[in-house]
């Protein structure tokens, strides 16, 4: 998209941002979760709107306070709100939930203050020095740098100088960097692939495009645009809009307008088409970003329904699997590839006996109960990944049941058995039907081999 058209749409939207590559954990009742692969679920809270205790941190990772803004000497002027950003941090922390400054926004398209401190090595100094003492302060776990937007050419090479000052100062201190970016066009060279290896990832802002507005494959182009730059796939985190274009309706007021619209994405408000993502979109894109991304990020938790309609808990239930378990107390045959059934080798009761296919036989090493906790059960034991592997081709055995991620397996509409502690699949070997063919994990495709069918 060209530079005025971006500019154009993106007017009167305070931009978005990002924060955090180390295993993170999300509390449930009972205890903390940890999301497949260490995937992110990032969420702005802007210094304008919104209540933090309405956020739902137990469905998020991360969540980017908006805005802190710079001058040109890289003074930092006073945060907007800051009693909420401290309670925010609160509560965020309380809930295994990393909280960052996000640094910048559109404001109004009016960049030179990053043009100017950007530009001058002492400027440039000062800017990491004061962020890093607004970290401290605020008890914050990294920034995010939301510089809308540096040119391709010098200002671009500033940036660089910039982010490679600030990485050094957050990491030594086990701190993270993030930064949001644009989606297409002309300013995506503004940002140097050198800038890569200085974050632990970029907020890819994929929205204010397309048509309609954000739609799925425009979505996608977008973050495979900066992987073929050269960006890890674990460093780029899916940027999904909570509002409309082209009137910046809310998400949240749409639903109220008509519920029905919580499952479309597009209605009419204001006399105009307003287009945005709804429900079965959000999901789509977050099973999308989950095998092909580092995350999805949202701006922003204001502009979220709570309840049933919630874009935060579609994005949160599509990562752990779905919000319907497995049908539990259900015992039997689990059948797959060729009609056979899921078997334990020589009907062995041992910690390790592998788990393979074999012809059905109706014998009690082919009777498994789904049981609520998500295990399946078998000769008084589990359906285990031997060591917690979360590799394509650790080996499925049977072992003691010990309430570990390794043991869980959540079935998916598509007939698959997803494992969210590696984001894995239930797989035969080699895709054989022979009877003694091992099972085991892989990344998941739906192929004939992943394919289950549960006790009736």
């Amino acid at each position: 998209m060209s530079s005025p058209l971006r500019r154009a749409l993106a007017a009167g939207l305070l931009a978005l941002a990002t924060a955090a590559a180390t295993v993170t954990l999300v509390p449930t009742a009972a205890q903390a979760v940890v999301l497949p692969n260490n995937f992110k679920s990032v969420g702005y809270m802007p210094s304008w709107a919104g209540n933090v205790n309405t956020i739902q941190y137990n469905k998020l990772t991360h969540i980017n306070y908006a805005f802190v803004l710079p001058n040109n000497d890289g003074s930092l002027r006073a945060v907007e709100n800051p009693s909420k950003l401290s309670s925010l941090v609160s509560q965020a922390h309380a809930n295994n939930v990393k909280v960052s400054i996000a640094v910048g926004g559109w404001n109004d398209g009016n960049d030179s203050a990053f043009e100017a401190l950007a530009g001058n090595s002492g400027s440039r100094s000062a800017f990491v020095n004061n962020l890093v003492n607004f970290v401290n302060q605020y008890n914050l776990d990294g920034v995010d740098i939301d510089w809308e937007y540096p040119d391709p050419g010098a200002s671009a090479n500033n940036y660089s100088q910039v982010m490679t000052q600030l990485g050094s100062a957050m990491h030594s201190r086990g701190k993270l960097l993030t930064a949001a970016v644009v989606s297409e066009g002309y300013y995506l060279d503004g940002v140097p692939t050198a800038v890569f290896g200085q974050v632990d990832w970029l907020n890819i802002m994929a929205y204010d495009g397309g048509s309609p507005h954000s739609n799925y494959d425009w979505s996608i182009n977008s973050i495979n645009l900066w992987k073929s730059r050269g960006l890890p796939a674990s460093k780029a985190v899916l940027g999904i809009p909570f509002y409309s274009r082209p009137g910046y309706y809310t998400y949240s007021a749409l639903v109220a307008l008509d519920p029905a619209n919580a499952n479309r994405d597009c209605t009419t408000a204001g006399g105009a088409q307003q287009c945005y993502n709804g429900v079965p979109t959000v999901k789509r894109k977050t099973q999308w970003a989950l095998a092909n991304a580092g995350g999805v990020m949202n701006w922003e938790l204001s502009q979220d329904t709570t309840g049933s309609t919630s874009l935060v808990s579609a994005m949160y239930d599509t990562i752990m699997g779905g919000t319907t378990p497995p049908p539990s107390g259900r015992t039997g045959q689990i059948t797959g590839l060729g009609g056979k059934c899921v078997d334990v080798a020589s009907a062995s009761t041992a910690n390790g006996a592998a788990i393979q296919l074999w012809g059905c036989n109706g014998t009690n090493a082919q009777t498994w109960t789904v049981a609520s906790d998500g295990t399946l059960r078998a000769l008084g034991k589990c359906a285990d990944i031997a060591s917690g592997s979360t590799a394509n081709g650790a080996k499925v055995q049977l072992y003691d049941c010990n309430g570990s991620g390794a043991q869980v397996w959540q079935a998916q509409s598509n007939r698959t058995l997803r494992n969210p502690q590696s984001n894995k699949c239930l797989d035969v070997t080699d895709n054989s039907s022979a009877d003694g063919a091992r099972l085991q994990i892989w990344d998941c495709f739906a192929g004939a081999n992943q394919r289950w069918t549960l006790p009736a």
